[in-house]
């Protein structure tokens, strides 16, 4: 018995993965940043500290690749970034200090903007922008800066008239993820400007059919 036991935890501990010390000390300093940012009674990263993050980043905090990280990291609240979050973004960005987080973003964006990826982020951003429990929509003057901020660089045409269209109407004061879907679908199907293959019949949010029927009075 003492054989077959001795055995099991042999081959036990083959089999579990041992963390080499390279990897555990790639976590310590991964959790060093952290601690550098986060506030020391939540053991959070809250607002205050991404700002101090941005700024020795050297981007706004308005700025989409902040946006690109949260979705990295799965952060599931606007404005803090959890220890845990935090480990799984700069694991994954294999970055464990700000010169190399710096020299990761040029790759992240290349990875959100990858059309299935682009999928996940583009509903994740609305998500991200509920900052309530149980909200479901948002804001009209946030959904126009969000457009601006995810869209604005594959759709910059479509994604300004919509921009003006709704600022200018007054039927929404908020939208909800099901016209916010309809968007990013209307840019990817639709040819713009002419709109000649936009058919009202094929179920698309009301919003867009307001939308379109907008652009043809304008055109005219």
């Amino acid at each position: 018995t003492t054989c077959s036991l001795d055995l099991f935890v042999i081959t036990f501990s083959l089999l579990s993965p041992v963390p080499t010390k390279a990897v555990s000390k790639e976590i310590e300093r991964i959790d060093q940043l952290f601690y550098t940012y986060a506030d020391g009674s939540s053991s959070m990263i809250d607002p205050e500290g991404i700002e101090t993050l941005c700024s020795h980043l050297e981007v706004p905090h308005t700025d989409v690749r902040i946006l690109m990280l949260a979705w990295k990291m799965g952060c599931e609240k606007q404005g803090y970034f959890t220890l845990d979050e935090w480990r799984t973004g700069m694991k994954a960005l294999r970055a464990d200090s700000i010169s190399k987080l710096k020299k990761a973003f040029p790759e992240l964006v290349q990875e959100v903007t990858r059309s299935s990826n682009f999928q996940d982020f583009y509903p994740y951003a609305f998500r991200y922008c509920l900052t309530e429990d149980k909200k479901k929509c948002i804001e009209i003057p946030v959904a126009c800066e969000l457009l601006n901020l995810v869209l604005s660089l594959q759709f910059r045409p479509q994604v300004e008239k919509l921009i003006n269209y709704l600022k200018h109407q007054n039927e929404y004061k908020v939208i909800n993820m099901d016209q916010w879907m309809g968007f990013l679908r209307f840019c990817n199907e639709i040819n713009f400007p002419s709109l000649d293959n936009y058919d009202a019949d094929q179920a698309w949010p009301l919003i867009l059919d307001n939308f379109v029927e907008w652009l043809r009075a304008s055109e005219n």
